[in-house]
This record gives C-alpha cells, structure tokens and sequence, in this order.
C-alpha cells in the first residue's frame, strides 16, 4: 500500500480512537506531502514522501532543541512525540557503526587530511547512507573530530 493511502487509513483509525496527538501529526504529514505535490506537480512516490518525512522530522528535532533552550519542556516532549510518530513511516536509520564506517571510507575516498575538506566528506558519507534517515549535524560533528 503506498504511503499517501496508508495515511488516509491511519487518519481514520486516530479518529475512531481519539488520538488527538496521532491524528493532528497524520494531518500535518498529509498537507505536507500534498504541498510538495502542488510544488511539482505531480504525485509523489513513496521515495519521494521520505524525503518530505525526512524534512519534517529534520524540522521537529530542531524545534526540541530550541524549546529546551527556551526552558519550554512541555513544548519540547510533544514534539519528541511527533518525531516518534513521524518515524515509524520511515526506515530503520544507519547504526553508529554504519555511520562510523561510512565516515571513514569517505576519509579514505577523499584523501581528506585537514578541516578543509569536510565538504567533499560530508557529500561522500550523505551519498552512502542516501534513502535512510540520518541526522545531518550528528554526521557533521563526527566529521569535524576526525578531520583536524
């Protein structure tokens, strides 16, 4: 079943059952990817529903940390809320090893010796794990360790 109906029918389920929570990310995952719809014109594959996933969860895990600088925890928890719903319609991200792994044959791909070449190991290591949700900054600062 494609996402987009899978989303229909999970909507109906929450309002059968009262999740308000469950329902209202539903909604907000729907008028998402109909957005991008609009934007390109087309009906999007379930790849591209990923990505729009992906953003959003990109979205909220930047919103929890800014809530929890804000001294706003409530604000911040119903958020790690909507990214646990939010991740169950992706796939398994890569492990710490995997990352770990495909940082360093990215290293060893690149030749990267300094803090210069972070750019062409961070495109190199996003290719690698390409189609799994990975969290960008995480990838980042393991780079920067590596790379003096």
């Amino acid at each position: 079943m494609p996402l987009r109906d899978q989303f229909d029918e999970e909507i109906k389920t929450a309002m059968k059952q009262r999740e308000t929570l469950r329902l209202s990310v539903l909604r907000m995952v729907k008028a998402a990817v109909k957005n991008q719809e609009i934007a390109l014109g087309h009906a999007l594959s379930d790849e591209e529903v990923r990505k729009v996933l992906t953003t959003l969860l990109k979205q909220r895990r930047d919103s929890v940390e800014q809530f929890q600088k804000g001294g706003r925890p409530e604000l911040a928890d119903k958020e790690s809320q909507e990214i646990a719903y939010i991740e169950h319609y992706l796939p398994q991200g890569p492990s710490p090893e995997e990352i770990d792994g495909a940082i360093n044959s990215a290293i060893q791909e690149a030749n990267a010796t300094s803090s210069r070449d972070i750019g062409a190991v961070m495109k190199a290591v996003m290719k690698r794990l390409d189609g799994r949700p990975v969290d960008g900054k995480l990838v980042n600062q393991k780079v920067r360790e590596r790379l003096p």
